[in-house]
């Protein structure tokens, strides 16, 4: 399997790789826009334009973009997230050029009928309002905010009810005119896959595209703060975040072993320490996210109100003692659980599409597995323990509290905490 990659005259890039063995190809768009390309009057506007994309086109109804993909037996869709956004299907080889074709033209060609517009804002609207009663979604949400304050990064992705009800066509239509120029889209592709032929139907759709200046991102800047939300419910829910590295230093991979070793599955810490011995919870977890420039390690966990102290001062006191006795058969475990995660996801043409994306928008090339695993296998214990050690005693921090947690401990109490 070999990755190659291709540019149009004016920007717009095309990463294939063809799987061989398979019948059925997984092939998107992946535009570098999401959440925090947004000005603050436009937040959500990149997750409607999303919505909107499958509402019509100059030639396709709604009805006909489904019953195209459907019709063939495959699948459409799209997601926002905070530094992209992607509109992705699967089909079987034989119909590549189609799917091509359907994403083209609901990207170049949207309508943005008034009617669809009114009937998709009531549909986000529903999503906004199932979103804040789902606390382990929103709370999500609430750190993020916390974490970075009054920055594009920080805002929610679907963003606030009252400025999505007055979202209009003109706003759609200039967030697509401020980012999706050709030099800001990626046509990824990967399993049963042509590279020559995606190339040539890529000049075809998308060639006349004139080239633009990309808006670029406000650096983020990790700054940490509390928000406790206190409402009748069953569980409390917490969510902690750390400054961690982002995608394009050195020690990410560092803070990724650390994160699983530390709450990454039913053999890490948290888990063992904390649901395991002590019974505190159902669920406790630890992950690490990254961005472009910057990133967060993440732990949440869900109680009950008058246990949720006990849990969030043990969670701190286990962090500190990772820093000095993490071992290293930990640190193998965790670096075999990260190396199998990559590397079984990777069997899915979907994901291959997804990371190739991903990686061409990050580093402008797709670098080869080989040398992600070297990179995997090249963090030592050392590197992890001083990570560790950044993590519980320096890093900036931020914390979501929601539900019963009238007596849960404040932020500043768990700095006192990391310091002594």
């Amino acid at each position: 399997m070999t990755v190659q990659l291709a540019t149009l005259s004016n920007g717009l890039r095309i990463v294939t790789e063809r799987m061989p063995g398979l019948q059925s190809a997984a092939l998107g768009l992946w535009v570098t826009a999401g959440g925090r390309h947004e000005r603050p009057d436009q937040n959500g506007v990149a997750h409607f334009l999303e919505h909107m994309a499958f509402k019509g086109t100059k030639t396709r109804s709604a009805l006909r973009i489904a019953e195209e993909i459907e019709d063939v037996g495959g699948y459409i869709n799209a997601y926002t997230s905070r530094e992209v956004t992607a509109y992705y299907a699967r089909v079987l080889e034989a119909d590549t050029a189609l799917a091509a074709d359907v994403i083209a033209d609901i990207i170049r060609n949207p309508v943005f009928d008034p009617k669809e517009i009114e009937v998709e804002r009531h549909v986000i609207l529903q999503e906004i309002g199932q979103s804040h009663d789902t606390p382990d979604d929103v709370i999500f949400d609430w750190l993020q905010e916390q974490a970075y304050p009054d920055q594009p990064l920080g805002r929610a992705i679907l963003g606030e009810a009252q400025r999505v009800q007055n979202f209009d066509r003109d706003d759609l239509a200039a967030f697509v005119e401020e980012h999706y120029g050709p030099d800001q889209l990626i046509l990824s592709a990967a399993g049963a896959v042509d590279h020559d032929t995606l190339v040539a139907q890529a000049e075809a759709l998308f060639g006349d595209m004139v080239p633009r200046d990309a808006l670029p991102a406000d650096t983020a800047r990790f700054r940490g703060g509390e928000a406790r939300h206190a409402k009748d419910l069953e569980q409390a829910h917490m969510a902690l975040a750390f400054e961690a590295p982002g995608y394009r230093d050195p020690a990410f991979y560092t803070a990724q072993i650390y994160s699983i070793a530390l709450g990454g599955g039913m053999s890490s810490r948290l888990f063992q320490e904390i649901r395991e011995k002590r019974g505190l919870c159902y669920t406790i977890f630890a992950q690490n996210g990254a961005y472009s420039d910057t990133g967060m390690t993440t732990i949440y966990a869900g109680t009950s109100g008058d246990e949720l102290g006990a849990l969030v001062g043990l969670t701190m006191d286990e962090m500190k003692r990772a820093a000095g006795d993490m071992s290293d058969a930990e640190i193998e475990r965790a670096r075999a659980q990260m190396k199998a995660g990559l590397l079984m996801g990777l069997e899915s043409p979907s994901a291959r599409a997804e990371r190739m994306a991903r990686m061409v928008q990050i580093w402008g090339e797709v670098p080869p597995i080989e040398r992600t695993v070297e990179r995997i296998e090249a963090v030592t214990r050392e590197d992890v323990l001083a990570f560790a050690e950044s993590q519980a005693t320096e890093a900036a921090a931020a914390l979501a509290l929601y539900g019963p947690i009238e007596d849960a401990p404040r932020l500043s109490q768990l700095q006192e905490r990391r310091a002594a």
